[in-house]
């Protein structure tokens, strides 16, 4: 089984280079920020990393038409969904990618979190929030630091 599991693993790995390629290309385009190249770039390595830490991922970028913003990815993890946040940085010099997770986004991704379990007939008690900061530093692998139940449906969480 072990076997299977490492050719997996090498599999996973080399489509998501294709795809990170893919990425990257399609993104050299002018209009672009280069923030928004980041945080593409840093969901694509959260997929990875939560898939080999045995996450099931279920969506990615999952939008409402009745609610502003996304959901970077939703996935189970044993009996729970996880709704993650992934917050992408080059540089730690200004704040901790974390952070970035504040009041008001907080208050955006319980919304859609509500929709997306409504829709999907999931009682909000089997739900919880994660959140992944990935730090890709020049010449490094990426750094993941993942957050489980980083902050729960009510806001004095």
């Amino acid at each position: 089984m072990s076997a299977m599991a490492s050719a997996i693993t090498f599999w996973e790995r080399q489509r998501l280079r294709w795809i990170e390629r893919a990425l990257t290309c399609s993104a050299a385009s002018p209009e672009e920020p280069a923030h928004l190249t980041t945080g593409r770039r840093g969901e694509l390595a959260a997929y990875g990393f939560l898939r080999r830490n045995g996450y099931t991922i279920v969506a990615r970028g999952w939008r409402s038409h009745i609610c502003p913003g996304d959901l970077d990815l939703i996935a189970w993890e044993g009996e729970h969904l996880c709704v993650i946040e992934v917050k992408a940085r080059t540089t730690r010099d200004v704040a901790t990618a974390e952070a970035a997770v504040d009041h008001q986004k907080r208050r955006t991704l319980r919304m859609l979190a509500r929709r997306y379990l409504r829709l999907a007939g999931i009682p909000q008690s089997a739900a919880r929030f994660d959140v992944v900061s990935v730090y890709f530093d020049s010449g490094h692998a990426p750094e993941f630091t993942l957050y489980r139940n980083a902050f729960g449906f009510f806001s004095q969480q």
